[in-house]
């Protein structure tokens, strides 16, 4: 973006080129069919799919500290949630979803510790309900959830986003595990 019409006293006006108004219009693009899925898919399975399974009733008898705990896991993976959808629409100019997705492989923010943040996320909501309303229901919720999500990366994602950007994906998944983050966050050579 250029800034033109500086000079005595007239306020800049910003003149965008046309890749730069392109990348714009797909920006917003993507942030809005981000927000769109992030209601749709973690909204209900993380959202929706705990209220119909516990009416997010509090198990009076739990210990007050675990169900803190709980409160501050949901809402730490919340945030992390939130952060990994951004940086599919800022970074990689697409969204989550695989009918709109990114123009570039991400690989920066919490993707440097893990390529799966946003299942990883998902499933530290629904376990830190677990802990908050004291649901074992929600405990085997998340495992099948989980397992669900594994056998979708493998055997959709994966293929997929190596067909898509070749080489540069199989550096990134060498480097990066899939489920269990590194404890430093991966520098691309």
């Amino acid at each position: 973006m250029a800034l033109a019409g500086r000079g005595s006293g007239t306020r800049p006006q910003r003149h965008l080129t046309a890749k730069g108004n392109d990348d714009t219009t797909r920006r917003l693009r993507a942030v809005a069919g981000s927000a769109v899925f992030f209601v749709v898919a973690p909204g209900v399975a993380a959202g929706l799919g705990p209220w119909l399974i516990t009416g997010w009733e509090v198990e009076e008898q739990l210990p007050a500290a675990l169900r803190v705990l709980g409160a501050i896991w949901a809402g730490a993976a919340v945030i992390a949630l939130v952060h990994s959808f951004a940086r599919f629409a800022l970074e990689g100019l697409g969204t989550p979803s695989p009918t709109a997705p990114t123009r570039h492989l991400v690989v920066g923010g919490l993707y440097r510790f893990v390529r799966n943040p946003m299942y990883v996320s998902v499933l530290t909501i629904i376990a830190g309900q677990a802990l908050l309303f004291g649901s074992i229901a929600l405990v085997i919720y998340a495992a099948i959830l989980g397992a669900g999500f594994a056998t979708f990366v493998r055997f959709y994602e994966e293929p997929k986003m190596l067909a898509t950007y070749g080489p540069e994906y199989e550096r990134y998944r060498e480097a990066v595990p899939g489920w269990v983050p590194r404890l430093s966050p991966w520098r691309e050579p």
